[in-house]
């Protein structure tokens, strides 16, 4: 059973990364029915915690369902990260994460998020006070280096374990890589591999299948995967890994009246959540994920991309069942 400080998390844990404007609620609440074993909030801003912004707090909201559920903190300055800390933890997660893997510019760009990888002896200071800011475990997700000449990682995970961190996820590009070309995670099997290292090593990036979650567990020997992008519009994805590691069958895809289930569920969580404005726009940005693979979908996205109507969007959603109900998915 992995640990991460005193909480189980699984044999295997499949963890639901933190995606900004997707680990939502509405979102975390189908990951977690459909198998998650681990996830965490949106990144929420150290200094947007601090000045009690609207934006940050609400990303506080958690439920008992969830659990285990982590906090992700992001920022540049260390005594603001610590403040955001103590406010985090009295939101009652499980786990406080610290994000030093966003490459965005307007996060990296300020020296948090990836770009604190430019100055490691800041980030395991900032680490330091905020395991000290906590009785909480503390984890980190992080990132290769900042380019190809800075992959600092082996000795980055040896020092954040020294000063406490209970688990270490490893998205396997550098900040300039961003999401582009493949996801390197040689380093990631090395760091699990190293004998110093006693904490949990999860692997993240570009795992979207279950034969590939497989055949990286095997060769990079990690303690669970982190799930992104493979996940969005397909919270199917923890079970049929889940099953395919345990017996090494594929379970069927979901079917069209699945899909659309689904789907209207987590809009109807999205309006009751956000409210009937942000509800309605946010949702936009999964429609496709969720009916990837429809012949002649453009035509019905664009018309649920464009509409305000919350009835009839769900009319929309079951005239796609209707149409494509004997649609087969490979």
């Amino acid at each position: 059973m992995v640990k991460i400080g005193n909480i189980e998390v699984g044999e295997f844990p499949l963890i639901l990364a933190p995606m900004e404007d997707v680990s939502d609620p509405p979102f975390r609440a189908l990951c977690k029915e459909n198998g998650a074993d681990l996830m965490f909030t949106e990144f929420i801003s150290s200094e947007g915690l601090i000045r009690d912004a609207v934006k940050s707090t609400q990303k506080l909201d958690i439920f008992e369902y969830e659990r285990p559920i982590g906090i992700q903190i992001f920022g540049n300055e260390i005594s603001s990260m610590r403040e955001a800390t103590e406010i985090a933890t009295a939101a009652n997660p499980d786990i406080i994460d610290i994000n030093y893997g966003c490459p965005v510019k307007k996060v990296a760009g300020k020296g948090a998020g990836a770009g604190i990888l430019q100055d490691i002896p800041k980030m395991v200071e900032m680490t330091a006070e905020i395991v000290k800011s906590t009785q909480l475990p503390v984890t980190v997700k992080t990132r290769l280096g900042w380019d190809d000449k800075t992959k600092y990682i082996k000795e980055v995970a040896e020092k954040l374990q020294d000063v406490g961190i209970q688990a270490l996820s490893v998205h396997g590009r550098t900040r300039k890589q961003m999401y582009k070309g493949v996801a390197d995670w040689t380093l990631i099997g090395e760091i699990k591999d190293n004998p110093r290292i006693e904490i949990p090593i999860f692997g993240n990036g570009d795992i979207d299948s279950a034969e590939k979650a497989r055949e990286y567990k095997e060769r990079y020997n990690v303690d669970g995967i982190m799930l992104g992008r493979a996940s969005i519009g397909y919270p199917w994805i923890f079970n049929e890994i889940k099953h395919f590691l345990a017996t090494g069958k594929k379970l069927s895809p979901p079917t069209i009246q699945q899909r659309v289930d689904v789907c209207k569920r987590h809009f109807e969580f999205s309006l009751k959540w956000k409210g009937p404005v942000l509800g309605v726009v946010e949702m936009r940005r999964h429609y496709s994920n969720y009916f990837k693979g429809i012949p002649h979908f453009k035509e019905f996205r664009s018309q649920l991309v464009q509409s305000m109507d919350q009835q009839e969007i769900i009319s929309l959603l079951d005239k796609i069942d209707e149409l494509f109900a004997q649609h087969q998915f490979t």
